[in-house]
């Protein structure tokens, strides 16, 4: 249980950076004003109020995703697909065509990943004995530091080498890493 909660701790923390961070470095090395790249920031708004949806998340059930993986995994797998899908689509965007489609795609990417990050959290605690909340939390750093590592200065680093659509479309790709852990995990038990 520990080792799925370090993957999927990965998995929440691979998109915050390619979001924020990575994507200014990105538009910064495109010639994008530090005006346009600085209001980018507003995509982070979905991280401050992920309160408002979080009931729906904990109370709905996907129709199919629930019936083939349980309430916990099917929202997971299911957000943690759109995710990987609207981080692929960030990085197609063309800063020298402007820079709305990649500030809608960065809120995209933010929404799902603060949904990912809700179902994520519930699932460490319905999982987990009391007594292995404090190991889960660190097992869920350890992963999500990792992760922010990996979109940090992986993703930067491998600028040099290859386009920023590959880089995306790599980061999209290490989201299976969650999906895999979803998959591999044990369901909660009802509550």
């Amino acid at each position: 249980r520990m080792l799925v909660i370090l993957l999927m701790g990965f998995s929440s923390g691979l998109p915050l950076l390619l979001g924020f961070s990575t994507l200014s470095y990105w538009l910064s090395k495109e010639g994008v004003s530090l005006t346009a790249i600085s209001g980018l920031l507003a995509a982070s708004v979905p991280y401050s109020v992920k309160f408002l949806w979080a009931p729906l998340i904990d109370q709905a059930r996907l129709p199919v995703f629930t019936a083939l993986f349980g309430k916990r995994r099917g929202w997971m797998l299911a957000i943690q697909m759109l995710l990987a899908a609207s981080i692929a689509a960030l990085g197609f965007g063309d800063p020298s065509e402007g820079i709305a489609y990649i500030a809608a795609m960065a809120l995209v990417v933010a929404f799902l990943s603060a949904s990912q990050d809700i179902v994520i959290d519930a699932y460490r605690i319905d999982i987990l004995d009391d007594y292995e909340q404090g190991a889960g939390a660190a097992m869920t750093q350890t992963g999500y530091r990792l992760g922010l590592l990996i979109a940090g200065a992986g993703a930067i680093a491998l600028a040099d080498f290859i386009s920023w659509s590959l880089i995306y479309g790599l980061m999209a790709s290490l989201v299976g890493i969650g999906m895999v852990a979803a998959v591999i995990a044990p369901e909660p038990a009802a509550s």
